[in-house]
């Protein structure tokens, strides 16, 4: 049994040993399995990253340019980066097998796609084509075909890069060209000159002038009226030249100026995102419109000298605003700085227009201006009429260099009536000759801006001291006597020993006179206010002032009566407060 046992131990002690043994065998199988494996995912992922398969080279040789040529184009320029970028791959023998047909395949890929893309771009230049659509519908369709270009074949690329440049170029400075030659034609012109608010309208030069335009638009000149409009229109499509020319309309310059600069924005903002899109190069789009620009400038720079619409440039200057505004809420910077120089040109140029008619105030010969007519002159309406367009223009903008430009035209209008209104010999035809030109001014300031601002107060004050001065002077005229009396004599005490007192023969006359002839008197101050004033409202304000203004005086005189000696006695012949009254309600209602 010992013996056996024995044995049975030994061979259990071989097993265990020959078990030890085929577990080391196992573990060593298992690592080089997986080493293998290792070894095959990195082989198989450098295989497929360096082979070339013959239909990746059928298609980039024979092959048409469309979605599948896109798709193996991505596969070639992935296989032209890993060769490049690796470091294993460069010391690799397979790499020598493969790199010549790879540079043949990258070489042949180049050329068949700038053939490809300048082809396409060759559409653009032929004559009605839809750019915008040949570039959103077709090209942009290829754009990863720039992106290999770009990346491996540079040289190529700066060749289709500037092949689009100079189509893009030549092709908008050509539309432009044609758009601004319709637009030249449709151009309605306002001003000359000569237009100016202190010049004579009889003047000679003027009628010489007057033929090229119909004398609708005369008023144009100072008067913003419909023009304000084009504010509001500031976003419409661009007018289209043959349409308008065929309804045979014209339009004044800023419509012209609206419609270019939108027709620009439209053009630029539509090409900025092409560019971006198409080439990942912003930097294009100032070289493409480089023409555009050149060709515009050109066109207002031969505009701006001729120029002498003051009105029309302060509203291209709102319309320029305006548009900065629109690209801003596009997002878009590419017309950030022509925009800001046409709005640098358009100053001086108003400034200097504005001078002209500041000028033409201050150095106006009264003389051929002065007409013998008390009713509103037609140099103060032109300037009511510019001042009050340049006002609503300024409504929201408070530009303060504009309200000091128009208090310098305010002095100068101010002091160029003062010199007319002295021509008349009276002293009341200057009164109502200031009075009718202040009161139309007022009028006229009131539609432009009913909170009225400074300028208006201004004449406002003038109107009222003037009218104070008229009264004073109408009652003079008729009841001289009275109010003589009662500025001097009235106010004393007739009981005072000091000084002599008034008599009941010094007031009688004065009372008997009034009561014959009052009514007259007021019947011929209405009268004489009604063809004085031009403006029926202002006349009847100021024959109720009059009118109000004698009841003081008459009251006065009946309570310095009251207390005279004796001034009783001539209670019968005082009118009483209460008719005068009556009749001052009369002419209240007759207005």
């Amino acid at each position: 049994m010992e013996t056996l046992l024995s044995g049975f131990q030994a061979e259990i002690g071989s097993i265990s040993s020959d078990i030890k043994i085929l577990q080391e065998k196992s573990m060593d199988m298992g690592l080089k399995l997986k080493n293998r494996k290792v070894a095959e995912s990195k082989l198989a992922k450098f295989v497929e990253d360096i082979i070339v398969p013959p239909r990746m080279v059928d298609i980039i040789i024979d092959g048409e340019v469309n979605d599948e040529f896109l798709r193996t184009l991505e596969i070639l320029s992935k296989k032209l980066k890993f060769v490049e970028v690796d470091p294993m791959v460069k010391v690799s023998k397979a790499l020598k097998d493969v790199q010549p047909e790879l540079e043949k395949l990258r070489q042949k890929a180049v050329s068949k796609t700038f053939d490809f893309v300048v082809q396409k771009l060759y559409a653009l230049r032929k004559p009605k084509t839809n750019i915008q659509i040949l570039q959103q519908s077709v090209l942009l369709k290829y754009k990863y075909i720039v992106s290999f270009l770009k990346e491996h074949g540079s040289e190529v690329y700066n060749e289709v890069r500037g092949a689009y440049i100079d189509t893009m170029n030549k092709v908008l400075s050509a539309h432009f060209r044609a758009y601004i030659l319709a637009l030249e034609k449709l151009q309605l012109d306002i001003a000359t000159y000569s237009d100016l608010i202190g010049v004579e309208t009889r003047s000679t030069a003027g009628l010489f002038l007057r033929g090229r335009e119909p004398l609708k638009n005369r008023s144009a000149v100072y008067a913003l009226g419909e023009r304000i409009k084009i504010l509001k229109e500031i976003d419409e499509p661009a007018l289209i030249p043959h349409i308008a020319e065929a309804s045979s309309s014209k339009y004044p310059y800023e419509v012209l100026f609206r419609s270019l600069h939108k027709l620009l924005m439209d053009t630029a903002t539509s090409e900025y995102h092409f560019c971006d899109d198409f080439f990942g190069e912003e930097s294009i789009f100032y070289e493409i419109f480089a023409g555009p620009f050149a060709v515009i400038d050109e066109h207002f720079n031969s505009i701006l000298p001729n120029c002498y619409d003051a009105i029309g440039l302060m509203l291209m200057i709102r319309i320029i605003h305006q548009h900065q505004l629109t690209m801003s809420r596009r997002r878009i910077p590419c017309l950030d700085l022509y925009l800001d120089k046409v709005n640098i040109s358009l100053w001086p140029r108003f400034k200097m227009v504005f001078d002209m008619h500041l000028n033409s105030l201050r150095n106006a010969n009264v003389k051929t201006l002065w007409e013998d007519d008390v009713r509103p002159h037609y140099v103060m309406r032109r300037y009511a009429e510019f001042t009050a367009s340049l006002i609503r223009l300024n409504v929201e903008y408070g530009d303060g260099q504009l309200e000091l430009n128009l208090e310098r035209l305010r002095m100068a209008v101010d002091d160029l009536l003062i010199k007319l209104a002295k021509v008349f010999p009276k002293t009341k035809l200057q009164i109502v000759f200031l009075i009718n030109n202040y009161d139309m001014t007022i009028s006229v300031l009131k539609e432009a801006s009913p909170d009225g601002g400074k300028i208006q107060m201004h004449f406002e004050e003038l109107l009222k001291s003037n009218t104070a001065l008229f009264v004073e002077e109408l009652l003079l005229e008729h009841f001289s006597d009275i109010i003589k009396f009662v500025k001097t004599r009235a106010s004393e005490d007739p009981t005072s020993s000091s000084e002599k007192p008034i008599a009941v023969g010094e007031v009688e006359p004065l009372v008997k006179d009034f009561a014959s002839r009052w009514k007259g008197a007021i019947e011929l101050m209405h009268k004489d206010v009604i063809t004085s004033f031009s403006s029926l409202l202002c006349g009847m304000e100021i024959l109720r002032a009059a009118l109000t203004q004698l009841l003081l005086y008459y009251t006065r005189l009946s309570d310095c009566i009251k207390r005279i000696v004796g001034g009783s006695a001539l209670n019968k012949d005082l009118v009483s407060i209460s008719s005068i009254m009556y009749e001052i309600k009369k002419y209240s209602r007759t207005f």
